[in-house]
């Protein structure tokens, strides 16, 4: 079964949340403290719901190995990381910029795609050759803007049967239209973000590049397995719970004791398991964070570092 450590998480940086004043009020019940003007998500909270959503994905793919889900993340530091991810596990991705009503208006965005797969035949069947050069430079700009934005879905002749996001306030369109078709949705929420409308939240750093490439490639990894069982006939093994005391088993110890190490340096004396992780981001560490970022979408990068 794909799961994740929380000491993946801390390494990654996904407790970073965003700048107090930009926080969003439906986030509160994510964030477990406050440290030098940023605020610290509940990585316990993080982590159940990270297996939460793995166990979902696992179990659609598994049910129907025909079943899809499109990777969506247009800001700058997802778009290499959906890319990779999606390509890994066979599945559609959208990392330039959504195309408004790419769901719900899916019948004209096909015509799209095959005005882009007929410029591409074009190439290969000497029709560009009985071509003026104008035309030809005409062609190649169209067929480079449309392979820009859909490169992605090309292969995609239906609506994908989930929808994973990363940062949901920019593709906010995205989460709308998902909602409008009943299409369940997985995304990872800063606290700068709503969670409503999100069926499996992950409460997480959507800006540091670990932290995005560690969420897409679990998911990715959740439709390998969910393949895999779909091919095999197997049956998914079922996530333990949380409240069974089962959280605090060796990944719960080796949470705890990596943010006991992250801190040591900076206080005296011994803390508790949620002191430590509150206290995981230091003074420099919230200095450089705050200094180097200017605006939200890159407020959380150079603290996951």
């Amino acid at each position: 079964m794909v799961s994740v450590t929380m000491k993946e998480l801390l390494e990654a940086g996904v407790h970073f949340g965003h700048q107090v004043r930009r926080w969003n009020p439906k986030m509160k019940e994510y964030i477990f403290g406050e440290r030098n003007g940023i605020y610290i998500i509940d990585l316990q909270k993080t982590q159940r719901m990270f297996r939460e959503a793995i166990a979902f994905v696992t179990n659609l793919i598994a049910e129907d190995k025909g079943k899809t889900v499109l990777f969506v993340g247009t800001k700058r530091q997802a778009q290499d990381a959906i890319r990779e991810e999606a390509e890994k596990c066979g599945q559609y991705f959208v990392n330039q910029r959504w195309l408004g009503g790419l769901l719900t208006n899916f019948q004209t965005v096909q015509k799209s795609i095959k005005r882009l797969k007929d410029l591409e035949s074009m190439q290969t069947d000497g029709r560009y050759e009985k071509m003026t050069k104008k035309e030809r430079i005409k062609l190649d700009r169209e067929r480079e803007s449309l392979n820009k934005n859909l490169s992605g879905i090309k292969a995609m002749n239906r609506l994908p049967d989930a929808v994973f996001i990363i940062d949901v306030k920019k593709e906010e369109i995205a989460v709308a239209e998902a909602n409008r078709l009943g299409i369940p949705i997985v995304a990872v929420v800063d606290t700068n973000c709503s969670p409503e409308g999100i069926d499996y939240v992950i409460p997480g750093n959507d800006d540091a590049l670990r932290a995005v490439r560690l969420f897409a490639s679990r998911i990715a990894d959740a439709i390998v397995e969910g393949n895999q069982i779909a091919t095999e006939g197997g049956v998914v093994a079922a996530e333990p719970s949380e409240d069974t005391g089962e959280g605090t088993t060796d990944e719960g110890a080796a949470g705890g004791a990596i943010a006991s190490e992250l801190t040591s340096e900076n206080q005296n004396g011994s803390v508790s398991d949620g002191q430590a992780q509150s206290a995981a981001v230091t003074a420099p560490e919230a200095e450089t964070a705050t200094e180097s970022a200017p605006d939200e979408s890159t407020e959380s990068v150079v603290a996951a570092s």
